[in-house]
């Protein structure tokens, strides 16, 4: 099964595939035109990883599979990485990539939690240590975010001049004082550099007249953190490791997001997707008219009291057609505002909202005064294929209320998973035709709500059986039509004589299983 986090999660790998949030997915990857010379990329396998790893001090490594479209649109970008990288010294900059459907190389994969594709993996001293990349995917993008990995993790800075220049060319810079390099904080302070060194430009002092001005003085140790945002800086009270890091994950984001592809903006949207709490998204056109007035208004929300429990984004629609696509949204609807629950993941929408409307519906909202959104595709007009067609409209009717055992797919249309399975569920459909207690439907996730108190759906495809007397009964067993029949047969409620053998099926049906 893809592996993948709630809705949330899928939504991001829908709309931004450079942005990897551990979602693997297998949709077709399009034409690559002049593909450029992947002679720079190692190619590793059980046989010379460990010694690879050990013999050099930066590795980047690639876990794929050639069928995976992720990393066939990652390929000319990883490509063109390493060819710029391999005249990177101190450290030399390795680039590699391992085959994980592979056979020889499954238990490699498996060694290093390989559960989707591609998962890229950081390899620095030799393999002590050992971190996920969550960098763009892009080859500008991967050069310099692993120019900024390889270096020391935090810089020393050597006078004024120079760390205002830092400051002015680095949306985060962490600037930590301290009276000199052997103190705790400042070994502390280079720990969590070393940790957060992806998300943040880090750099320490030893002198506090280095310290670009903001009209409040620091004395050692301090660490503040300058942003191009919002208030321009913040300084930390707790200093401990664990202070650090929750000062910087509560600072280090913009109060509204902005949703774009914007390699900069890439950590605030990690942070966004993986933090947790209340989302709101705004849909508008943010070229157009008013929109300035629209980004006003959202902003004071989410400085307001009643805010500081939410998350906020802003995204332009047109940009981003498959967000609301995800929301269930048009684009003639817009300006739209989306809220998104943490505990229960219902969904609160306002289409055509009005700027002076936003305050009052938000509040509306967290008052429990609104009805949840159920997102559904219409009811189709004609529903005679084998495999029935499931929307969340239909759902109490085709599955939950119809007094049958019904086998249901959760599916999304570019899960390669999905598209491997679908001509066995379309044989078992043909196998129970006659069977009028057995039905074979789909569900496509992503453009319906999953009910989540029903089902528990974390990746695609997920299976269950409904059975006439109303029991939920999650499938975990192999692919094969085989194996299905023999599920259905055994948990249905309502044997009938018109099932099909499983004897006959087992002969005919060659199983496969394509994960990891």
């Amino acid at each position: 099964m893809e592996k993948m986090m709630f809705a949330l999660v899928l939504f991001v790998a829908l709309l931004m595939g450079h942005v990897h949030m551990g979602v693997s997915s297998e949709a077709e990857a399009p034409p690559v035109v002049d593909v450029p010379s992947d002679v720079d990329v190692v190619v590793l396998d059980a046989l010379n990883f460990t010694q690879t790893i050990e013999e050099n001090a930066f590795v980047l490594v690639e876990f794929y599979a050639p069928w995976c479209g992720h990393c066939k649109r990652l390929a000319p970008e990883y490509a063109k990485a390493a060819t710029e990288l391999k005249s990177h010294d101190h450290p030399k900059i390795i680039l590699a990539k391992v085959d994980a459907n592979d056979e020889q190389n499954k238990e490699l994969a498996s060694l290093h939690g390989v559960q989707g594709f591609p998962t890229l993996k950081v390899f620095r001293d030799g393999g002590e240590s050992v971190r996920h990349y969550n960098g763009p995917r892009d080859a500008q993008g991967i050069v310099a975010y692993l120019k900024q990995m390889a270096g020391p993790p935090s810089h020393l800075l050597s006078s004024l001049e120079e760390a205002e220049i830092i400051v002015k060319e680095n949306p985060l810079t962490v600037v930590g004082v301290f009276n000199d390099l052997e103190n705790t904080e400042c070994q502390e302070f280079l720990s969590v550099a070393d940790e957060l060194r992806s998300e943040y430009n880090f750099t320490h002092t030893f002198d506090t007249s280095y310290v670009p001005k903001t009209g409040v003085d620091l004395s050692a140790p301090a660490v503040r953190l300058y942003k191009n945002f919002d208030e321009g800086f913040n300084d930390a009270s707790d200093l401990s490791p664990d202070g650090l890091k929750s000062f910087l994950d509560a600072k280090g984001v913009p109060l509204v997001v902005e949703m774009n592809k914007d390699p900069a903006n890439h950590a605030a949207l990690v942070k966004f997707f993986n933090g947790v709490g209340t989302k709101v998204f705004l849909f508008l056109d943010l070229k157009g008219e008013g929109a300035d007035e629209y980004r006003t208004a959202y902003h004071n929300l989410a400085k307001a009291p009643h805010s500081k429990v939410l998350k906020f984004l802003i995204a332009d629609a047109a940009e981003n057609e498959n967000a609301l696509k995800f929301f269930g949204i048009k684009e003639d609807k817009v300006p739209a505002i989306v809220v998104q629950g943490e505990s229960n993941g219902e969904q609160y929408l306002a289409l055509d909202i009005k700027v002076s409307e936003l305050d009052h519906w938000l509040q509306d909202c967290l008052d429990g005064k609104l009805e949840a959104h159920e997102k559904s595709d219409e009811i189709p007009e004609t529903n005679d294929e084998p495999v029935k067609v499931v929307v969340r409209k239909s759902l109490n009717d085709m599955v939950l209320e119809s007094g049958k055992n019904v086998l249901l797919e959760f599916y999304a249309p570019w899960c390669g998973h999905c598209k491997k399975l679908a001509p066995t569920l379309e044989e078992l459909a043909i196998d129970f035709k006659d069977d009028d207690k057995v039905v074979i439907a789909k569900f496509d996730g992503t453009t319906n709500d999953v009910p989540r108190k029903i089902f528990e759906v974390k990746g695609f495809p997920t299976l269950y059986l409904h059975t006439a007397n109303g029991e939920n009964i999650p499938y975990k067993g192999d692919r094969s039509k085989a194996d299905l029949v023999e599920f259905v047969n055994k948990h249905r409620s309502d044997r009938s004589d018109a099932s099909p053998e499983l004897s006959a099926v087992a002969s005919s049906e060659e199983a496969t299983r394509d994960e990891l």
